[in-house]
This record gives C-alpha cells, sequence and structure tokens, in this order.
C-alpha cells in the first residue's frame, strides 16, 4: 500500500486501499418476481462478504421479508431492500413496498406451506418492526440482527 503525505509531510498509510469506500447502507430494487429473492441473498452475500460476518440469518431472515413483499404488494412499483450496520456491530435490514396494510405474524396451518415468514424473522432478529410512509403510499419492514 501506498503512503501519501499528509500537510504536514509525515507518511499516513490509509486503513483501507484509496478506491475502497464503505458505505453507511447498500441497497437495490427488486423487481416482483419470485426468483427475485435468489438475487436478493446474493447481494447480501457480496455485501457481507467483505465484513467476514455469517450470512445464513441474514439471507434467512431477508429472504422472507422480500418474498412478503412480492407476495403482497399491489400495482407496479418494484421492491426496495436495504442493508446496514449500526455502531454497535447489529445488522439491520429493511424492504419498502407500495402496500400500505401492515404484515402480522399468522398462525401457520401445520400443512399449509406459507404463513411462516414473519414467525421465522421474530425468531431470528433482535426486534422487527414497521414504518407506514405517509399518504397511505406503502410501509417500511424493518429488522435488526444481532452481530
Amino acid at each position: 500500500m501506498e503512503a501519501h503525505k499528509s500537510r504536514r509531510g509525515a507518511d499516513v498509510r490509509p486503513s483501507s486501499p484509496p478506491d475502497v469506500i464503505e458505505a453507511a447502507h447498500a441497497e437495490m430494487v427488486v423487481k416482483r418476481h419470485l426468483e427475485s429473492v435468489a438475487e436478493v441473498r446474493g447481494f447480501i452475500r457480496l455485501v457481507l462478504g467483505a465484513s467476514g460476518m455469517d450470512d445464513f440469518v441474514p439471507c434467512l431472515v431477508a429472504s422472507e421479508l422480500v418474498t412478503n413483499a412480492i407476495r403482497h404488494t399491489t400495482g407496479e412499483d418494484d421492491v426496495t431492500f436495504r442493508l446496514g450496520h449500526n455502531e454497535d456491530g447489529s445488522l439491520w435490514m429493511e424492504v419498502q413496498d407500495s402496500h400500505w396494510e401492515e404484515p402480522r405474524v399468522q398462525r401457520a396451518d401445520l400443512d399449509g406451506e406459507s404463513g411462516r415468514g414473519l414467525f421465522v424473522v421474530e425468531q431470528y432478529t433482535r426486534y422487527w418492526g414497521v414504518r407506514p410512509l405517509s399518504g397511505n403510499t406503502g410501509k417500511v419492514v424493518f429488522a435488526v440482527l444481532n452481530p
């Protein structure tokens, strides 16, 4: 790594290469097709790979949140997925969609193939919740995962 001169002439070595920029958060637009959930998992692996954080639980939680948004959002709008780290090392993620109705944990049918998503989210996160967007234009469902 090349040293750079500070204003006072001392050699200063950057803590990371000059072409690496640490983002406060990462974001992707998700097309409203269930196949897009796999792309979200790949995005998470890409973002978390640099930090060395295990990606199993983040991928599981994101899959559930994004799947809910894709299945229940009306209209033509895409879904937006964001994730980042808090100062304590915890990981936050959020999914924004244009459906105003808040999701709820449901009692799943033992033979059913759906209805367990938010139960899974509840089990694997520190906490999760919903922020409605103004004017009933949609909502943001968020989750915070322990480091």
